[in-house]
């Protein structure tokens, strides 16, 4: 509504542009269309989504430690503050971390810090098979692992970013050497022993990578660890990529060791009650607390199957120094 007199009378408006429109239409001879046949067309396709290892920005550093050699793959300025990585299984660092650090959104992030991201032992891109008479690693002693690095690299502290199994090693880590860990980021992380399903089924997937190789069973579960139900219809080319990658670029074998490690973990020592007196031994004094003292995220998806697992695990973390977030999509 205006501010003007509302007294003031409406202009009409001018018909003679319209009325000369309307000649010019008329004299137009009225013509059909033909339907024409493209033939020879070809579509132009996006460029297909594949995983590469040849990030100039990323330099790959074997360390030493008391279960053989670990990649190390360190992206950015070594000057900055350290981020630390952990993978969860059928992947590393590339597949599990390259395209999120790379996000534009992300150089805010990386001008700032510097990023280790560690593979476990056998699961690099190229891993040579592990040898028939090597013992792999227990969760406990890859976690202990990661100490080496911290050495290695002249690291006196760092901040955490792990998924799955990779996060439950960052989890030990931390409850350990807990003056080394800054902060944590854990993504669909499972703080229990495996149940009997769990149990089960991955037992069986090591025995067929072990014997057969990757098969479609030991394929179908992976896809489910790491993306729910659905992934297929919800995103068909992200579940081609990834399905392309555990046919092709896994080891089976290097798999098949690490999938047994994980699935004998035992449960992570951490509660939120306070201890009793009673119930440590003699000699030694309880802290205030079992659980994780630095900063922590838990985040879980929203149609990840390891929903409850993230919750059991907000339930044994500091409510003050800790948040559960999921993330939907």
């Amino acid at each position: 509504i205006g501010t003007g007199n509302i007294n003031t009378p409406l202009r009409k408006m001018p018909t003679s542009a319209i009325s000369e429109e309307a000649s010019l239409l008329s004299g137009m001879r009225s013509e059909t269309l033909e339907e024409v046949e493209l033939t020879g067309v070809r579509p132009s396709l996006p460029a297909v989504r594949t995983f590469t290892r040849g990030n100039t920005g990323v330099e790959e550093v074997y360390v030493d430690t008391d279960n053989g050699p670990l990649c190390v793959a360190v992206q950015g300025d070594r000057s900055k503050p350290p981020i630390l990585t952990y993978h969860d299984l059928g992947l590393n660092y590339v597949t599990s971390f390259q395209t999120f650090f790379n996000y534009c959104e992300m150089r805010t992030l990386m001008s700032n810090f510097c990023v280790y991201h560690v593979n476990a032992p056998g699961q690099e891109e190229g891993a040579a098979p592990l040898s028939d008479d090597y013992v792999f690693p227990s969760m406990d002693e890859l976690a202990n692992q990661l100490d080496h690095v911290l050495r290695y690299f002249g690291l006196e502290s760092v901040v955490g970013l792990g998924v799955g199994a990779g996060g439950n090693i960052l989890a030990r880590f931390a409850y350990r050497q807990p003056t080394k860990v800054e902060a944590l980021c854990l993504i669909n992380v499972v703080p229990t022993t495996a149940g009997w399903i769990e149990y089960g089924y991955q037992k069986l997937n090591a025995r067929y990578l072990k014997s057969k190789g990757m098969t479609q069973g030991v394929m179908d579960y992976l896809m489910w660890h790491h993306f729910g139900k659905g992934t297929e219809e919800r995103n068909h080319d992200l579940a081609r990529v990834y399905r392309e990658y555990f046919e092709h670029s896994v080891h089976p074998g290097n798999l098949a060791a690490f999938i047994d490690s994980y699935v004998k973990r035992t449960d992570l020592p951490i509660s939120r009650s306070t201890p009793t007196v009673e119930s440590f031994p003699a000699g030694r004094r309880p802290s205030m607390t079992t659980t994780l003292q630095m900063p922590i995220i838990n985040v879980c998806g929203a149609l990840s199957p390891h929903q409850e697992d993230t919750v059991i695990l907000n339930s044994r973390l500091d409510p003050t120094k800790s948040s559960w977030m999921k993330v939907r999509v």
